[in-house]
Formats: C-alpha cells, sequence, structure tokens
C-alpha cells in the first residue's frame, strides 16, 4: 500500500507532478477521466523545464475548463511504494475556481462534477482522500479566503 508523505519544501528537481485540489461555488471540483469509471482531482506531470506552478495552472484549466481561478500552494508531497522502494515527488494546491468555462475537447477528461462531500469512488483512493484531507487542514489553518490566494490566474 503507498504511503503519502508531507513536505513543507522539496526541492524542485524532484517536483514531476501538480495535483490541484479545487472548488467551484462552495463545492469540490472532480475530474471523469474518459477511460475510468472514477473521479480524480485535476493534475499531471510537468513538460520538460516547466514551472511547477505552470504546470498547475495547465492541467487545472485543461482538466477541468477554469477560466478564473485563484491558485495556492500547499505543500509538497511524495507517494512511497514500500514494496518497490520507489517515492515520486509532486506539488499540491488548492484552486478557488470563479469561472468554469467549456471543458477542452483535446484532453483526457470526459468531464468535471460538483461534489459536496467527495465521490465514493476515487481513481486514487489511497492518495487523493489524504490530500484532499491536506488541503482542508490548509484552509482550516491559513482561513484562506479567495483574496488571500494568489490570482488571478488565467492558462497561457
Amino acid at each position: 500500500m503507498p504511503e503519502v508523505r508531507f513536505y513543507l519544501e522539496a526541492d524542485d528537481r524532484l517536483l514531476k507532478f501538480a495535483v490541484i485540489v479545487a472548488r467551484y461555488q462552495g463545492q469540490w471540483v472532480f475530474c471523469k477521466h474518459r477511460k475510468r469509471n472514477t473521479y480524480e482531482c485535476p493534475g499531471g506531470h510537468r513538460e520538460p523545464g516547466e514551472p511547477v506552478d505552470q504546470a498547475a495552472a495547465r492541467e487545472l484549466y485543461e482538466e477541468t475548463g477554469a477560466k478564473d481561478y485563484r491558485l495556492a500552494p500547499v505543500c509538497s508531497y511524495s507517494v512511497y511504494q514500500p514494496e518497490s522502494g520507489e517515492e515520486s515527488y509532486g506539488m499540491l494546491y488548492f484552486a478557488e475556481i470563479q469561472t468554469l468555462g467549456p471543458l477542452p475537447a483535446e484532453f483526457e477528461m470526459e468531464r468535471i462534477e460538483l461534489f459536496t462531500e467527495p465521490p465514493a469512488n476515487w481513481t486514487y483512493p489511497e492518495i487523493q482522500p489524504q490530500l484532499l484531507d491536506r488541503v482542508r487542514l490548509f484552509l482550516k489553518s491559513r482561513a484562506a479566503s479567495p483574496a488571500e490566494l494568489k490570482g488571478p490566474q488565467r492558462p497561457m
């Protein structure tokens, strides 16, 4: 079973992906991939040479159609696989979306859905619920409002 580890900071060279826990109109935003019957947080891998903040903004747009939003880094984290000893690192973000546009058709997501409570059928049930919990702690500890987040940001 994978182990999720959280860090205050990590070497940028280790960060291979960005995951965004997002809200829109007070509800959690989850994505349904075209090839799966489960839900996941927006996110994905960095392109070569791409800053992780830019990867987060790009993935948020590609997977949700978010046009106007505020984005805040929460923490870095890793997923450790005890069986293989492999550990992969990513950056966790929170996004407060103000405007959703159409979902870009050329990418892998079929649709987004809004949830008051997280879905029961996660794509990564051993990982993403922990990421959501970490974002909830971040929001509670910072009492973050949209005005305190970076933005507005729009993908390039």
